[in-house]
């Protein structure tokens, strides 16, 4: 008896898996192995989000099942802090939603809007979870693709007016995992347009929104004018308040997919752990000052980085958004032997570009977010790589 779905079958092995495999097996021949690989905050989350929550959980009523939605507060919040962040007027009863993570949201809502052999255009590269959620919803991605020499922005140029015509959904993702790229808000308004013209419905994931450098605000798809006729926004305390673990977000924007969402959500789970809710709604609420503390300790891990791949001539873009580095393998080497001879020689694990998409080969990705002194330590190694005449 076949108890597994031909979709789950289908869905190409993840190569996170791999790497994690590979790491064990070197710990266990007694290899320090620092693990510069996957995108989790080390920093802790600020205290006062914690102490929220340790209030709050206190208070038999907010043991309850939440509303399907949200709290009010919660969503409350959400559109204050649009209102002060970005000048965004959100109604939080029907331009806001919930969410168990944005991962969890944008899974949901691709199966929430498209219909069986539809399809939806997918950064290359992009993050893992854009392509296999479509897969999973019956649907089929088209690669959008992003252009390396100009930071990362979508080509809409190179996708064919069939394409176009024949897409329900375009998914975006600034600022990029694994690219960090940023834009400027003119890239949205270009994708707007591009909406309005094909009737393409999109979904752009910001959950880097807040985890900037060098005096640089990502600006919100929301602040484009007409943006809520076509586009949702996904967001996440994940990333800039170091909740990962907490499991909460949120999605905004047009009326008629957060209601699709919310309809399909209701279906199969019961939204999220109330006091957490409220410990959201501290953080978003607050004056974001321990976001800029964190954001200023990933700026200077940026540079010790940079600095580190330059002397061994790897020549990286200087990110201004998120806390990954996406930079080129040198020459002679595919982007799966660069990161195998990191670990195996220095046992310092990154992520082989291939690993989201196929326009990723060529590239790794670096997380900076690792306690400093093993980060400093990972710097040593790297600037003790000898390249000979591969760089």
């Amino acid at each position: 008896m076949d108890f597994v779905s031909e979709k789950i079958k289908a869905l190409p092995p993840y190569l996170f898996s791999r790497i994690q495999k590979r790491k064990k097996q070197l710990e266990k021949e007694g290899k320090d192995i620092i693990d510069l690989g996957i995108g989790a905050p080390d920093l802790p989350t600020p205290s006062f989000i914690i102490d929220t929550l340790v209030n709050e959980v206190q208070k038999p009523e907010n043991h309850r099942y939440s509303s399907y939605t949200g709290t009010d507060e919660f969503r409350q919040a959400v559109a204050h802090f649009y209102q002060k962040q970005y000048g965004v007027k959100l109604d939080p009863d029907e331009e806001v939603l919930a969410l168990v993570g944005s991962k969890e949201g944008i899974a949901h809502f691709i199966p929430a809007v498209i219909n069986q052999g539809e399809k939806v255009l997918v950064p290359n590269p992009g993050y893992p979870v854009y392509r296999s959620a479509v897969h999973l919803a019956g649907g089929n991605a088209i690669d959008l693709p992003l252009n390396a020499e100009q930071n990362g922005e979508p080509v809409f140029e190179e996708l064919s007016d069939e394409a176009l015509q024949d897409s329900k959904l375009m998914l975006l993702n600034y600022p990029g995992n694994p690219t960090a790229a940023t834009v400027q808000k003119s890239t949205f308004l270009k994708a707007v347009t591009y909406a309005e013209k094909y009737q393409l419905a999109i979904a752009h994931d910001a959950a880097y929104s807040l985890t900037t450098f060098d005096g640089y605000q990502a600006p919100s798809m929301m602040e484009v004018p007409g943006a809520k006729e076509y586009a949702v926004e996904f967001g996440s305390l994940s990333k800039s308040f170091n909740m990962t673990g907490w499991r909460i977000g949120y999605v905004v924007g047009n009326r008629e997919m957060i209601k699709a969402l919310a309809t399909y959500k209701s279906n199969v789970d019961t939204s999220q752990f109330i006091p957490v809710q409220k410990a959201a709604v501290a953080a978003l609420t607050s004056d974001l000052s321990a976001v800029s503390e964190h954001n200023a300790i990933y700026q200077q891990r940026r540079d010790r980085m940079l600095n580190a791949l330059t002397s061994i001539g790897i020549h990286a873009s200087k990110p201004r958004g998120t806390f990954f580095i996406w930079a080129p393998v040198p020459q002679g080497y595919s982007s799966m032997e660069f990161a195998d001879r990191l670990l195996t020689e220095l046992g310092v694990i990154v992520t082989p570009g291939n690993a989201f998409g196929s326009a990723g080969e060529g590239y790794f990705r670096i997380s900076l977010s690792v306690p400093d002194e093993r980060l400093n330590e990972a710097v040593k190694r790297i600037e003790k790589l000898h390249m000979g005449g591969d760089s």
